[in-house]
């Protein structure tokens, strides 16, 4: 038998579980690696996703608490669509990934864990990184801690 050791889950298991969105609960925080916001900008954040399809795997959310893009206004849409392609213009400075997968799940059974505050995923992809851990074994292997992960993308987007 294979065991895979993933000692960071016992704290979420065990832990309580919030009631409302993370999201609107972490934004008066600000920038910060508690929150894994990386940029605020009028009508956007960026933060490290907590629980990552791979490392670097980024979210790109309005603040508006909205299940639509429809609900968005057109500033609020320009906003996150130039902090969606900001975002993935410092993951290729940072990661510098041989590829970006770019996503929005949208309703329950399109998989939305979040389907009450529309968000995009940005997720880093490297030649292999698909290896039989996630085909076969429904695992993800996840190489950097969060903190570090987050702290090597806050230079990038600290300085614009």
């Amino acid at each position: 038998m294979d065991i895979i050791w993933a000692p960071w889950r016992m704290k979420y298991i065990l832990g309580e579980k919030k009631m409302g969105c993370f999201v609107c609960d972490a934004l008066p925080q600000g920038v910060c690696v508690e929150t894994l916001i990386l940029r605020i900008t009028p009508h956007s954040l960026v933060l490290l996703n907590r629980y990552p399809y791979i490392s670097g795997h980024l979210m790109v959310i309005p603040k508006a608490h909205v299940g639509s893009l429809d609900h968005l206004s057109p500033e609020q849409m320009a906003d996150l669509h130039e902090t969606l392609r900001y975002s993935i213009r410092k993951t290729l400075e940072v990661l510098r990934p041989h590829g970006i997968n770019v996503g929005m799940n949208l309703g329950r059974a399109a998989g939305a864990g979040l389907e009450e505050h529309i968000h995009y995923h940005i997720v880093p992809r490297f030649m292999g990184d698909n290896n039989a851990m996630n085909v076969l074994g429904d695992v993800r292997v996840i190489p950097e801690s969060l903190e570090d992960t987050w702290n090597r993308f806050l230079p990038a987007f600290s300085k614009d």
